[in-house]
C-alpha cells in the first residue's frame, strides 16, 4: 500500500492507461505544459508528447466535441474540464452526441469517452466556480456518473472509466486533491456500479458521496462515542446508475436513513435516494428519511457565508440526534 494524494491517484491512472494503450489520450485547458490546475496530469506532456496530452483553447464545447468524435472512431479520450461550471458549455456534445450515439446507431457505434470535472465549493471561488452538477449529469440517459471520495477510488474509477465502452463523467472535488489515503501498489479497478460500506453500523444508515462521505464519517465517530448511536456510512460512489439493492439492504438493517449532500435539495441526489428508500423499503422504516443539504442559494464569495451555505459534520450529527430524540 502506498499513501497517495487524491491527485496522485488520478495521475497514476492516467499514466498506466496511456502506457498500456496508444489510443488513450488526454485533452483540456492547461493539462499539458502546466500539468493541470490540480497537478493531475503533471509530467504526462513530457512523457507522451503534445499529440497525446493536448493543451486546448478555452472552448469547452469544441474540445469536448473533438473527444467525443475521437471516441466514436476507436480512441479513448480523457477530457478534463477545468471547473464543473464550464461543463455547461459542453452539454450539447455530452448530452446529444456522447450519451445518445450508441442508441441512435442501433448499437453499432460505441463512445468510450471520459470526462473528468472538479466541482464543489473550495475556498472563496465564488458562485460561478462552485457548482455541484451531479443531478444534471444523472438526468442524461446514456451516461455513467461516478464520484470518487478517496485517492483509492480516484485511481480505480478512472481506470474503469477508461476501459468502459460507455461515456463516463467522473466528478471530483476541488477540496480533496491533497487528501491522502492508501492505494494498493498493484493495478486494480473500482466498479462503475455499486455502493461501498465505509463504516458498518446497526442504528442508522448515512448515505453520502464525494466530500460528504468525510463529513458522514466524522459524524459517525462522534455519534458513537458521545451518543451511543452506531451509524453505518454508505458511499454511493456511482450516481448513475444508483445501487438500489445496496441502498435498500442498508436501510432494511438499520431502519433509519440520512442522506447527506453538498448540493441544494431540489431535484438532487438525495431526492433520488429518498425515492428509492420509499419504493423499496417503506415498511422497514422506523422514521421518515432526512436530507442534510446546502442552502438553496448561489454560493457566496465571503468565506463565513460560504461555510454557512453548505452542510458539515455537525449538521449530520444534529439530524441524527433529532431523529433519535437525543
Amino acid at each position: 500500500m502506498a499513501e497517495l494524494m487524491y491527485w496522485q491517484g488520478i495521475l497514476r491512472a492516467h499514466d498506466e492507461e496511456m502506457a498500456r494503450d496508444p489510443l488513450v489520450f488526454a485533452m483540456g485547458e492547461d493539462i499539458g505544459v502546466a500539468g493541470g490546475t490540480y497537478k493531475a496530469t503533471s509530467g504526462l506532456f513530457a512523457k507522451y508528447g503534445e499529440q497525446r496530452v493536448v493543451d486546448t483553447p478555452i472552448s469547452e464545447n469544441s474540445y469536448t466535441g473533438i473527444g467525443v468524435g475521437a471516441a466514436m472512431v476507436g480512441a479513448r479520450p480523457i477530457v478534463e474540464i477545468m471547473s464543473v461550471n464550464f461543463a455547461w458549455l459542453a452539454m450539447d456534445q455530452l448530452m446529444n452526441n456522447a450519451a445518445k450515439i450508441h442508441y441512435m446507431s442501433g448499437g453499432r457505434i460505441r463512445c468510450p469517452f471520459v470526462m473528468r470535472v472538479p466541482g464543489g465549493t473550495a475556498h472563496q471561488l465564488g458562485a460561478q466556480h462552485s457548482a455541484r452538477m451531479e443531478k444534471v449529469f444523472m438526468g442524461i440517459s446514456g451516461l455513467r456518473v461516478v464520484t470518487p471520495a478517496t485517492p483509492r477510488d480516484a485511481y480505480g474509477l478512472l481506470k474503469s472509466a477508461v476501459r468502459s465502452d460507455d461515456p463516463v463523467v467522473i466528478i471530483e472535488h476541488e477540496s480533496m486533491y491533497n487528501l491522502k489515503g492508501e492505494v494498493p501498489d498493484e493495478e486494480f479497478f473500482t466498479p462503475l456500479e455499486g455502493v461501498e460500506i465505509m463504516r458498518p453500523g446497526k442504528d442508522v444508515s448515512i448515505f453520502a458521496y464525494n466530500i460528504s462521505v468525510h463529513w458522514a464519517l466524522d459524524a459517525a465517530k462522534k455519534l458513537a462515542s458521545e451518543y451511543g448511536i452506531d451509524a453505518e456510512v454508505i458511499d454511493l460512489r456511482a450516481l448513475k446508475p444508483l445501487d438500489r439493492a445496496g441502498i435498500a439492504a442498508s436501510v432494511r438493517k438499520t431502519h433509519h436513513a440520512i442522506i447527506v449532500e453538498e448540493d441544494e435539495a431540489p431535484v438532487g441526489v438525495g431526492s433520488e435516494v429518498m425515492a428509492i428508500i420509499n419504493e423499496e423499503c417503506f415498511f422497514d422504516l422506523d422514521a421518515a428519511p432526512v436530507r442534510v443539504h446546502a442552502l438553496d442559494i448561489p454560493i457566496p464569495y465571503n468565506h463565513r457565508l460560504e461555510k454557512a451555505a453548505i452542510p458539515n459534520a455537525g449538521d449530520v450529527i444534529a439530524a441524527v440526534r433529532k431523529m433519535f430524540g437525543r
